[in-house]
């Protein structure tokens, strides 16, 4: 999930739902299904690559497009449209500065030093046997101290995933490790945004929910590290037999000293402060830059005619670090912000469709199919599981894919009698966490940006976050810390 403050603010009351009655069911779904059709044959029938580079943006726009075709049959506006792409693109802004800036902080965490440091010390450390737990373990401690799976990702994530190439793990091991233990503490921190949202909208205060989450989030986490101590006890790793040659390689080419990691530390306690995210990461690449001066002068000679020159570009352009190893060549590259590029085209291709398919009512339209269908207490826990995902997938948004949601379902679980924080849990396990399984939504695109992983690569070991449905979903067959209200309604649960 994003920062808890780079999203200017979240206001529960902004935050409308356009209805379009003219709009019936089949018709809000003809762009999803198109989109998913088109998605689908880049994958598995052009190997990504049906328009280029950017095929998966095109097929977006083109979902668009249908999105507004269909929109304008049913007597929406070409200005309702524009009005909300514009606000989907301005929700972005931010992400987008920050997405930036973790670029520009990968690049001059790597001429520094800082990110060879991390990989020096963590290869004493943390063995092939124990690396995965341990990672899963870390990445939570940093999300739950930040509230931010996005820093975490940004900070240790980085880190992780060299320490684990050199080891010869899977990136997409590594990757859905830390996946599931920053989205474990991003939801149980009290500092996290979607955290303090989910309740907002289903109406119950933070600490309450947090605790009612307990009950389903403990257990996965659980039977994720239980998954990964396994994986790591099987694993077969090419790095560790290399490992004294790796060392060495690392503490020739870099000046190694543990003051580096002052600058790490300097943007975990900024975001601890609650300083703005830009500022925080802002300062961890100024520093970084101030560090590469100062303990790894001859890097920056070797890179570029002047050192000053050599900054830039790693905080701008491509970074390549060339040793007689031939994995940390691979590790030891970084694109600066030209490297988020691709993943910043995404995310505002995916807000424009997200946009128009709200503009029109489709999201609306979709989500009270799903409640129609809600006639029993599992059903409708069911439902609000299916609209999170699907909104997940379709808006391309988890504030979306949890504040419609919560708005549309929260009725249903009154009438129920059921307590409004059975609704923030669920809203939580299924809206909040795979939202960094879709590609396209702005949190995959994230975290596959910033770690250099693809969502397909990491999907199944981001084990936490597909487990969760899972687990709220059994709690309700099983009508598990169920809890009710003092005075439960009878009136049936209905659409409308």
């Amino acid at each position: 999930m994003q920062d808890q403050d780079n999203l200017s603010e979240i206001d529960v009351n902004d935050q409308k739902i356009i209805e379009n009655k003219e709009l019936d069911f089949m018709e809000a779904l003809i762009p999803v299904f198109i989109l998913m059709g088109l998605l689908a044959y880049n994958i598995f029938f052009a190997d990504g690559a049906w328009l280029g580079d950017f095929s998966n943006q095109y097929i977006l726009l083109m979902g668009g497009l249908v999105a507004a075709i269909v929109g304008f049959r049913n007597k929406v506006g070409l200005s309702t449209m524009v009005s909300e792409i514009w606000e989907n693109l301005k929700s972005v802004f931010i992400p987008i500065m920050i997405l930036l800036l973790v670029g520009a902080l990968a690049g001059t965490w790597l001429v520094s030093g800082i990110i060879p440091a991390m990989v020096y010390y963590g290869l004493q450390v943390l063995s092939p046997e124990i690396f995965l737990p341990a990672s899963v373990i870390i990445a939570a401690i940093i999300s739950i101290a930040t509230g931010s799976s996005w820093t975490t990702s940004a900070t240790v994530g980085i880190a992780l995933i060299g320490i684990g190439s050199a080891l010869g793990i899977s990136g997409g091991m590594i990757a859905g490790a830390v996946i599931s233990g920053a989205y474990f503490g991003d939801k149980m921190s009290p500092l996290s945004d979607t955290t303090n949202l989910a309740p907002a909208m289903a109406g119950t205060d933070l600490f309450t929910h947090i605790r009612y989450m307990a009950f389903t989030t403990v257990p996965t986490i659980i039977v994720t590290l239980i998954v990964f101590s396994i994986l790591s006890s099987t694993i077969d790793t090419t790095g560790d037999a290399d490992l004294s040659g790796l060392l060495s390689t690392i503490d020739t080419t870099f000046n190694i000293t543990p003051w580096l990691f002052l600058v790490p530390g300097i943007v975990i306690a900024l975001i601890l402060l609650k300083t703005k995210p830009l500022i925080a990461l802002a300062a961890g690449v100024i520093s970084a830059g101030i560090f590469a001066f100062v303990f790894q002068p001859d890097i920056l000679t070797t890179l570029g005619s002047s050192k000053v020159g050599a900054v830039v570009t790693s905080i701008f352009t491509d970074t390549a670090i060339v040793t007689d190893n031939e994995t940390l060549n691979n590790l030891f590259s970084a694109g600066g912000m030209k490297g988020m590029l691709w993943t910043i085209a995404l995310i505002m291709c995916a807000m424009v469709f997200g946009g128009v398919m709200d503009a029109i009512g489709a999201l609306a339209r979709i989500t009270k199919a799903l409640l129609k269908l809600a006639t029993t207490v599992f059903g409708l826990f069911a439902s609000t599981v299916i609209s999170c995902l699907g909104l997940n997938a379709i808006a391309s948004d988890q504030y979306l894919a949890i504040v419609i949601p919560g708005k549309m379902f929260k009725k249903a679980f009154d009438d129920r009698g059921l307590a409004p924080q059975n609704l923030s849990r669920t809203l939580e396990d299924s809206g909040t966490v795979t939202s960094v399984l879709i590609p396209w939504n702005t949190c995959g695109a994230y975290q596959s940006g910033v770690l250099g992983v693809g969502v397909a690569e990491y999907f199944v070991y981001a084990i936490f976050n597909w487990l969760s449905p899972f687990t709220t979903l059994l709690f309700a067959a099983f009508r598990i810390k169920i809890k009710m209200m003092t005075a439960p309604k009878t009136v049936p649960v209905q659409a409308e």
